[in-house]
């Protein structure tokens, strides 16, 4: 039996149309998504992108709505014996100004993460590594 891997990721829009992206490089592998990431056993949706907040940018957010999730086959690119459910979120915090970014490569070339914002109407597919987030991406600047 394969496996199911359920990621949840949030869509933070700040006052200035810009969105939060999240450039990582894992084991060497370069890539750029949406914050987020892979539900815990025992976990709900809005509480596992809650704590991958809190994880990754220190902040707090309120999920709100359901803005779309994969309802079609996507292997995962890390392992091809898993297959992706993604679910992403608008999400909202009151402090987004304080999230940390700054100036950094692209692909990021050393381990961790990083991020940044890009503005709603320069959001291009190709900033993105994988396929459902480009699907996303696209369908933000079309409803956003």
């Amino acid at each position: 039996m394969f496996p199911f891997n359920i990621r949840v990721y949030g869509l933070l829009v700040n006052e200035l149309r810009q969105v939060l992206v999240s450039d990582e490089c894992r084991n060497g592998y370069s890539f750029t998504k949406f914050p987020g990431g892979g539900l815990e056993f025992g976990e709900g949706f809005t509480e596992a992108l809650k704590r991958e907040f809190i994880e990754e940018l220190n902040l707090a957010v309120e999920v709100g709505e359901l803005f779309y999730f994969n309802d079609f086959f996507q292997e995962s690119a890390f392992n091809p014996k898993h297959q992706i459910h993604s679910f992403y979120y608008h999400v909202a915090a009151e402090e987004w100004e304080f999230i940390e970014t700054d100036k950094h490569d692209v692909p990021l070339k050393e381990e961790g993460e990083k991020h940044r914002w890009i503005a709603v109407d320069q959001l291009e597919i190709e900033h993105f590594t994988f396929p459902i987030d480009k699907l996303v991406a696209q369908m933000i600047q079309q409803k956003m």
